[in-house]
């Protein structure tokens, strides 16, 4: 097995494990739930935003190794940035994840979150990935709820794959 699938491996085990961010925001402005059909997965995030800053933010659910670790990195991430910094992070995970992005040639801001570059191989865990970040971005546009299908589908035609 290479370093980078080990190094992915050990990632997401960790953070599935010990998931960082995880539990509900006790003072929160900005709530929404997202779903995914084709897992299973169900993830509540609720964050405080203070001034256009990401004060707080946590989740909750029940999702699989991949949605959790996702959402563990993604709230870490984007804890003390600015709304229109955590929307450009959604935009490059998103790109990455769907193999619009190659994040080793293209400057960008992810950082750690790279180790989920390999997503894109697999189409049916895209969703699974992507699912924390479209219920971040519908946070923010106070949409309630999300699903990662229909209109919101990051892998349009993925049942065909």
């Amino acid at each position: 097995m290479s370093a980078y699938k080990e190094l992915y491996q050990e990632v997401i085990l960790d953070h599935n494990r010990k998931p960082r961010n995880f539990g509900e925001v006790a003072v929160a402005n900005c709530r929404a739930d997202g779903f995914n059909p084709l897992c299973g997965d169900k993830i509540k995030l609720s964050l405080r935003l203070q001034d256009g800053l990401i004060e707080d933010i946590g989740f909750q659910g029940e999702s699989c190794a991949i949605c959790k670790a996702s959402a563990s990195m993604m709230t870490t991430s984007v804890k003390g940035k600015t709304v229109d910094e955590a929307e450009a992070l959604i935009q490059e995970f998103r790109d990455m994840s769907t193999g619009k992005l190659d994040s080793t040639q293209a400057p960008n801001h992810l950082g750690k979150l790279k180790v989920f570059a390999g997503i894109c191989e697999l189409p049916s865990r895209v969703k699974c990935a992507v699912l924390p970040w479209h219920t971040l971005h519908n946070a923010f546009n106070s949409i309630p709820v999300t699903t990662t299908e229909g209109d919101a589908d990051p892998v349009p035609n993925s049942d065909e794959q």
